[in-house]
């Protein structure tokens, strides 16, 4: 069945003659970039973005994978803290997050002269609540797993044969996901939840979430390595508090998929 969709996938990117690939260090965009400079070649160039709301650790993935796989990298930088409509934290937020991004991919595309802009959408995105995807409507981004019926699963598998360095990397999406919708995203509150997960990792935790509720700080950690947490839960809220947090505490249920809107 992979195979299938794998030549699927690649008959998809060849009918684009050429293309910028929005590169966030995650391994679906990264298998996107493999894909693409095979089929296309140089017609394709990588772009990964620079933002107060990416996890900084994510452009040294995307610089790796870029160098492993041959192709051009550019490095861009957006600012979604300037758009009122963003930092106001509604539901629609990645909309706006986005909508940023691709406008700056749009001129770089535009600048090489290529005909496309390809993202890392899976079919398995559509099953959430994924707002920003009306902005890759309206950019009219391509989405070639999507369009080749790839599943997250599948997309893991390919990323394994390809040798990707981060066939195995848990989803790490953008900071402002940490802030319950409608309270305010700011600098300072990104620049904790970034220090406070960095922190996390630099112990050996592989799915961290530092989820942002004013001053209050609700961590979580993937469900099989809480039994560890708990035991460091004192230092790690030590820490977060050092960081600006007058309160941290370990979740006890680990970390679920949009926790930082769930009670």
């Amino acid at each position: 069945m992979i195979d299938k969709k794998l030549a699927r996938l690649k008959s998809i990117i060849q009918g684009c003659e050429s293309a910028v690939i929005a590169l966030s260090g995650g391994v679906d965009s990264s298998v996107v970039c493999a894909i693409s400079r095979e089929v296309l070649g140089d017609n394709v160039a990588a772009v990964t973005a620079i933002s107060p709301t990416y996890p900084p650790g994510e452009i040294v993935v995307a610089k790796k994978v870029a160098g492993q796989v041959g192709i051009k990298h550019i490095i861009i930088n957006t600012d979604e803290l300037e758009d009122e409509n963003f930092t106001k934290n509604p539901a629609e937020r990645c909309y706006y997050c986005k909508s940023e991004l691709l406008r700056k991919l749009n001129n770089v595309r535009e600048k090489l002269g290529f005909k496309k802009i390809f993202d890392g959408t899976n079919r398995d995105d559509f099953l959430d609540f994924r707002p920003g995807l009306r902005a890759v409507e309206e950019f009219n981004v391509l989405s070639p797993l999507a369009l080749a019926g790839m599943t997250k699963e599948d997309v893991r598998e390919l990323a394994v044969r390809l040798g990707l360095p981060n066939a195995d990397k848990p989803a790490n999406p953008c900071l402002a996901s940490r802030v319950p919708f409608g309270q305010k995203i700011t600098r300072r509150k990104l620049q904790r939840i970034a220090r406070g997960e960095e922190f996390l990792r630099s112990l050996g935790f592989r799915v961290v979430r530092v989820r942002d509720h004013g001053d209050f700080a609700r961590v979580e950690v993937g469900k099989n390595e809480l039994p560890r947490a708990r035991k460091l839960e004192g230092k790690i809220c030590a820490v977060l508090e050092r960081f600006g947090y007058t309160r941290a505490e370990l979740d006890p249920r680990g970390y679920r998929m949009g926790g930082a809107n769930k009670p």
